[in-house]
């Protein structure tokens, strides 16, 4: 009752006709926000060490705190105390200010994202297509990075990135196609109403697949973390990075990941839809946990692939798929048969 009194009165804030009432309103949910992402990234930063050590028969985290809970503390402080080191060959200033934009970019798409329906900073009735569009921009910074850095490995591992990652995205907008199709709507609240019935996982189960896998692929998670390869690429586009900004790139990789797990729960499980029992903000967080836990699984357990292997996957396999989801979609809902 407590926390769903607070939602209203925010929420109230959020649509008051004062400038100041909102403005105030739209800085604390920002608070609130960052704050998830914080506990988000350290929580996960913490589970995947120790789940990958279980994985390979090691401890992992285990002397800073109970479990090695603050071993990340411990990590973050250590980092944060580094200088910052500029290579002489580097643009100063793209190479600064590159990874910082990634990461108020994602935080900024969080923002943007519906917890529930009585909490969302904005509800526009383009925002599944204004959040894709901003995503198409992180293939540019990252390759910025890369460049910027003066560094050949680093070079290289940008222009890797940005290969495999345009050779995913397109269809990945294929499905998300093919879900503003079955809902009828780029809104994100109504994507998700009209999951009342069936999930799109569901729906159209070839499109949650495409997606998923095109997903990871933009994560630059296993088996597409093409970015550091210690044979050959380093630390990939990071080489050069100091400690302080590789702070920021674990904090970049974990918002990401969260970014992309609530992508995921919202266009394909629901969203925040579950039993009236439990507030919606609920089903929302731990459908994004549990895949994010998946997401983790796959790390830890899978290899990997060379650069063309990516592609070809991408190109032939993963295009024609997001094709074939499309066109069963349509013939799905021009049936009826979604409702």
């Amino acid at each position: 009752m407590l926390t769903g009194n607070i939602v209203s009165q925010l929420q109230s804030a959020l649509n008051s006709g004062s400038v100041l009432v909102s403005l105030a309103a739209v800085i604390i949910y920002a608070i609130l926000v960052s704050i998830l992402i914080f506990v988000f990234a350290y929580v996960f930063g913490w589970f995947e060490r120790k789940m990958i050590a279980k994985a390979q028969y090691r401890h992992g985290p285990t002397y800073v705190g109970k479990y090695g809970i603050l071993q990340n503390l411990a990590d973050l402080v250590k980092l944060l105390a580094k200088e910052i080191i500029i290579p002489a060959n580097a643009n100063r200033y793209i190479l600064v200010i590159a990874p910082q934009i990634l990461v108020a970019l994602n935080v900024f798409l969080i923002f943007l994202l519906p917890f529930m329906p009585s909490l969302q900073a904005t509800n526009f009735g383009l925002g599944l297509l204004v959040i894709f569009v901003l995503l198409g921009f992180t293939p540019i910074l990252i390759f910025l990075t890369g460049f910027a850095s003066g560094n050949k490995f680093a070079d290289i591992s940008a222009q890797r990135s940005v290969l495999m990652m345009i050779s995913y995205e397109i269809p990945m907008i294929l499905v998300i196609a093919a879900a503003v199709l079955a809902s009828g709507s780029y809104s994100i609240s109504n994507l998700i109403a009209s999951q009342h019935s069936i999930y799109f996982a569901l729906l159209m189960p070839i499109g949650f697949f495409v997606f998923f896998i095109a997903l990871l692929a933009e994560l630059e998670r296993a088996p597409f973390d093409l970015r550091e390869a210690d044979s050959e690429l380093i630390a990939g586009w990071l080489t050069d990075i100091s400690a302080p900004y590789y702070a920021l790139s674990l904090l970049l990789d974990y918002t990401r990941m969260f970014l992309g797990s609530l992508l995921i729960a919202i266009i394909f499980f629901g969203g925040w839809l579950g039993p009236s029992i439990l507030p919606p903000i609920f089903w929302l967080l731990a459908k994004a946990v549990i895949i994010a836990v998946f997401i983790t699984l796959i790390r830890a357990t899978t290899m990997r692939m060379r650069i063309d292997k990516i592609l070809k996957l991408g190109w032939a396999w993963m295009l024609p798929l997001a094709l074939i989801n499309l066109i069963l979609t349509y013939l799905i809902v021009s049936s009826g048969a979604v409702i």
